[in-house]
């Protein structure tokens, strides 16, 4: 029989023409079959490349990549919440806001209440000489463990305290409950407390046999920091609620490069465990 003469390629096209399909084959990349519409694979997977693992939307359009992995949502939420709240009390401090008259109110009803020995030894907490040792041993104890990045965090977050707290008092110069001094916001004693005890905790939670106990045992210590600098009219309360959001932003910042730092030694681990 005569062959049926192939039809001659176009201007545009870039060979002599397309292959005809022989009768009784099967067709990896027509219509109905496993993979159509797929120019790179017959099997209907997807080819190990980003744009082959995007999804495609209800148009069948390809769709966005995969999110790239960063700080999770609910820290975010966290941390802007901590620093407009931070904000607010500065601002207030700054400009002698509405907020400034209640909370002096408030500390001078709350100042000389209780016993001074007993008030003087709740604010001695946040002393450099009491809170600092407590992290230098955690800090060592995580070093012994074998730990070496997390102890440098919980180090330079300690750090970050005088570093931030001390230009704030500076520039915000706010008289003190009970004397003419000023240079009283934020709380020194109250960031140095929650960030010394807060990374400490941080620090010793996962070797303990339940972790909760030991971030409360920090809050416990911060708290009773907080109430004895009130009481014993060393700070009015925003001075201390400044020093909590601020206090809380480190501890979130520390608490985040540690759990990287726990994944990525968690991923190295099981990489190195042979298969069976």
């Amino acid at each position: 029989m005569r062959e049926t003469p192939r039809p001659q390629g176009t201007a545009g096209d870039a060979g002599p023409g397309l292959p005809q399909h022989g009768p009784g084959r099967a067709f990896a990349h027509t219509t109905g079959a496993s993979g159509s519409g797929t120019s790179h694979r017959s099997d209907g997977r997807s080819p190990h490349t980003p744009r082959g693992a995007r999804r495609t939307d209800p148009a069948g359009h390809p769709g966005t990549t995969p999110p790239v992995p960063g700080w999770p949502a609910s820290l975010v939420v966290r941390l802007s919440v901590l620093l407009s709240v931070f904000a607010l009390i500065t601002w207030q401090v700054v400009a002698d806001g509405p907020l400034l008259g209640p909370d002096e109110r408030i500390g001078r009803a709350l100042a000389g209440r209780g016993s001074a020995g007993f008030t003087d030894a709740l604010s001695d907490l946040g002393n450099t000489q009491v809170a600092l040792p407590v992290l230098a041993c955690a800090i060592v104890f995580a070093l012994v463990r074998g730990a070496r990045r997390e102890p440098l965090y919980a180090a330079l977050t300690m750090a970050a305290v005088p570093a931030l707290v001390v230009p704030l008092k500076i520039w915000t110069d706010r008289q003190g409950p009970l004397t003419d001094a000023t240079g009283y916001y934020p709380s020194g004693h109250t960031a140095t407390a929650a960030v010394a005890y807060g990374a400490a905790a941080l620090l010793l939670a996962p070797y303990a046999k339940r972790s909760w106990p030991v971030p409360a045992v920090a809050v416990v210590l911060t708290a009773a920091t907080s109430t004895g600098l009130v009481l014993r009219g060393y700070h009015w309360p925003l001075d201390v609620a400044g020093s909590w959001c601020l206090s809380g932003v480190l501890l979130l910042a520390l608490r985040a490069g540690l759990e990287r730092v726990s994944r990525r030694s968690t991923r190295r681990s099981s990489s190195r465990t042979p298969s069976c």
